[in-house]
């Protein structure tokens, strides 16, 4: 037997059981790592907040903590809202059961030739070893589940919360132990990547905001176009939630308002489906891929890869990520490395750009549009 061949086995099953244990160590530790994402994630969103009013004079720890008072008040305002009115409509339906479930049989019997009884349906509704019935005694069990798995949700928000006040709090005490170990031009390096960390960060805010607000413009309009309960709060619930779930955000937040528009007309249901899906294609194709663009220097389709992959590994919390370390990651590959002579092709010719958007981007930051980075033939960043 040649003497590698003991060694190769004895580093072979070594590797074998690092990964079991770095498997075994992931799996106990994955919330961990969860909270710990997301508390960066909203440490750096808020530095620049917390930098400004250090600048004026207050102390970072009493800053982030006004900053982080101030997000906690206003999430919880919005849960509560939101509770309070699907709540109301829940009751309501409760109580009025028979008269939804009479609108609803004419309207599915005018319109699609239908004959079903009303009276059977509420019949069957209430017969205690009915369907309905047997249903909503099989989810009692699962309530409480509920209720303890909301336990444990804000039992991990108050851990991101502590964790995100310590890293904002201490930011420049974290910042200089981590330089100290550095040598200078790698201080550097790390600085720069921290600090475009943030602005990438908050580029990604600023485009999410944007477009949510765009989005609950239009759907507060359509909505009370439509006549759909509490068209405001139903607004804002869908710009919120389908800005900051990225790909599928749009249908589940059309969910709830599809829902109540139901309770009210299955027309105006109808009305309320069809605009959600249209506004979602002009989303797609015109408003998103402009903002996107503009405030996060993303390619449209790096974005939805990058959101396609975050929440394959982390669910919806790692689609909302995904995006700004996608940023980050295209705007350190674009900084670093050298830059060549692009030779001039049918494939890489770039269209004219049109007077007014020439006129539009010199207004807005005095480039030149016309100029290529890429074609220049010094190395270094653009």
């Amino acid at each position: 037997m040649p003497r590698w061949v003991p060694r190769a086995i004895l580093v072979f099953w070594a590797g074998y059981l690092v990964m079991l244990a770095i498997k075994y160590s992931f799996d106990r530790l994955h919330t961990l790592l969860l909270v710990v994402l997301v508390s960066l994630f909203l440490a750096l969103a808020i530095e620049p907040g917390v930098d400004r009013l250090a600048a004026r004079g207050w102390r970072r720890g009493r800053s982030t903590l006004a900053i982080l008072l101030g997000v906690l008040v206003a999430g919880l305002v919005f849960v509560v809202a939101i509770s309070t009115m699907v709540g109301t409509q829940v009751a309501d339906l409760l109580e009025n059961s028979e008269d939804y479930v009479n609108r609803t049989v004419d309207f599915i019997n005018d319109t699609f030739g239908s004959n079903i009884d009303a009276a059977e349906v509420n019949a069957s509704i209430a017969d205690p070893d009915g369907p309905v019935q047997t249903f909503i005694r099989s989810q009692q069990d699962r309530a409480l589940r509920l209720s303890v798995a909301a336990l444990g949700f804000l039992l991990q928000v108050f851990t991101v919360l502590l964790l995100t006040f310590y890293l904002v709090a201490d930011g420049p005490r974290l910042r200089r132990s981590v330089c100290s170990r550095l040598r200078p031009d790698r201080q550097q390096r790390v600085l720069d990547t921290w600090e475009l960390a943030i602005v990438k960060t908050g580029g990604f805010l600023s485009s999410r905001a944007l477009l949510a607000s765009i989005s609950a413009f239009f759907h507060w309009i359509a909505f009370q176009a439509i006549g759909t309960p509490a068209p405001v709060a139903m607004a804002l619930w869908v710009g919120l939630v389908s800005q900051f779930l990225p790909v599928i955000g749009t249908y589940l937040a059309g969910i709830l308002p599809l829902a109540l528009s139901f309770l009210e007309s299955p027309a105006q249901a109808l009305g309320v489906l069809g605009f959600v899906l249209v506004y979602q294609q002009i989303e797609n194709y015109l408003i998103s891929p402009r903002v996107t663009a503009r405030t996060m220097e993303l390619h449209p389709a790096i974005a939805f890869g990058s959101a396609l992959a975050g929440a394959a590994l982390l669910g919806p919390v790692g689609a909302v990520l995904a995006l700004p370390a996608a940023a980050m990651l295209t705007a350190i590959g674009a900084a670093t490395g050298r830059r060549h002579e692009v030779i001039d092709t049918h494939l890489t010719v770039i269209p004219p750009v049109s007077p007014r958007r020439r006129r539009r981007w010199r207004s807005d930051d005095g480039a030149n549009p016309d100029h290529d980075p890429g074609s220049s033939g010094t190395g270094g960043a653009p």
